[in-house]
């Protein structure tokens, strides 16, 4: 069954968040949701794109990907029928080059029309799911060790989750490794600790981190170089017994046959925005399926819409690493109907048409930039 664009919205979204998140780059206290409306012939579908911290993560910002989508890609795709998402993909990126958040909200807003004009949810769509529920950590990120055991120690009492990553890299090595030991001591053996560096870090620098990182019981290091340096990624990953996770480093398949073909051990952190869409990030889940590489399911801290895109991908695969899809819970408030389940370490994949979701438009207007 073919579907027929006949036009694309866009808004801006600006949710506060329920604490400052520090990262090795910024420090967010809001996030901003790029939300796309896409009406075709066959029905009404939505998407998001959602980055972190304007232009300080990565080349795309909000007002970047919302620019994209109304200047270049909206007048592409309007009038124009597309038999599935793979020609959706083919005719942007003919046409476009990069600005794959831009492409992702498109592609995920094409898979929800899809999805809702057969009756069946995104993720039978993209292979059928292999599980209803998926684990889901939590990121202690506030930079003060106190407050984050407190925070770990409360969401464990709650059930809520058993597994934690840490935001380091800002500071200087040995502040930043005391302050992950801490946490890892207070909260104990039990709890798996992962810490994310942000390419913060060179590689000697990465030596003596990972070093005592390894020794204090962290169970995963995420991207502790720049993205560019897979030389010296893959030199760390055959170093330490303590898997390494590529993020910013596999933003496409051919990355990661790339650090696969070098000899690169650890893991590859899905994201459906880096990669294009959900369709787009399970072809770098082939690659490294192929390649013994485990898999992780990476969020950008995008909103519900985003974030259950990502979970329909991601419960097609086996994430060995589990998934970090927290972002609703990161926000005050969101622009959906009903907010996901959260409970027990793990979230439950909505289970109706297309993507499961339906939108508040109460809360879109009230929360979207003018």
């Amino acid at each position: 069954m073919s579907i027929s664009i006949e036009s694309i919205a866009c808004w801006l979204v600006d949710i506060p968040t329920i604490r400052p998140h520090k990262l090795s780059m910024t420090t967010m206290g809001c996030q901003t949701l790029t939300i796309v409306r896409m009406t075709c012939a066959q029905g009404v579908g939505w998407g998001e794109a959602t980055t972190i911290g304007g232009l300080s993560y990565g080349s795309e910002s909000p007002e970047s990907i919302k620019s994209a989508i109304e200047t270049y890609l909206s007048p592409l795709l309007c009038g124009q029928t597309f038999s599935g998402v793979a020609a959706l993909a083919a005719k942007m990126n003919a046409s476009v080059k990069g600005n794959t958040f831009a492409k992702s909200a498109l592609e995920t807003a094409f898979l929800d029309v899809q999805g809702k004009m057969l009756g069946l949810p995104v993720s039978t769509l993209l292979g059928g799911a292999l599980s209803e529920r998926l684990p889901v950590l939590w990121t202690l990120a506030s930079g003060d060790a106190e407050k984050d055991i407190d925070e770990g120690k409360r969401l464990l009492a709650e059930g809520r989750h058993d597994t934690f990553k840490l935001k380091i890299g800002a500071r200087e090595l040995k502040t930043d490794i005391h302050h992950a030991l801490a946490i890892k001591a207070a909260l104990g053996d039990e709890v798996s600790i992962r810490v994310d560096v942000n390419q913060a870090w060179d590689v000697a620098t990465a030596i003596k981190g990972m070093t005592e990182l390894q020794a204090g019981g962290i169970d995963l290091v995420e991207q502790p170089i720049p993205l560019w340096d897979q030389r010296g990624l893959i030199t760390l990953s055959q170093r330490f017994a303590v898997p390494i996770l590529a993020d910013e480093a596999v933003a496409t398949l051919h990355d990661g046959y790339a650090l696969a073909s070098g000899g690169f051990t650890g893991a590859y952190a899905l994201k459906i925005a880096k990669e294009g869409g959900p369709v787009q990030a399970l072809k770098l889940a082939q690659v490294a399926q192929a390649a013994g590489i485990a898999l992780y399911g990476g969020t950008m801290l995008e909103g519900t819409l985003g974030t259950v895109a990502s979970l329909h991908a991601w419960s097609t695969v086996n994430m060995q690493w589990g998934t970090e899809m927290f972002g609703p819970l990161l926000l005050k408030d969101d622009i959906v109907v009903r907010p996901l389940d959260f409970s027990h370490g793990q979230v439950t994949l909505p289970s109706g048409p297309g993507l499961g979701v339906e939108i508040d438009a109460d809360k879109l207007r009230h929360y979207a930039r003018t």
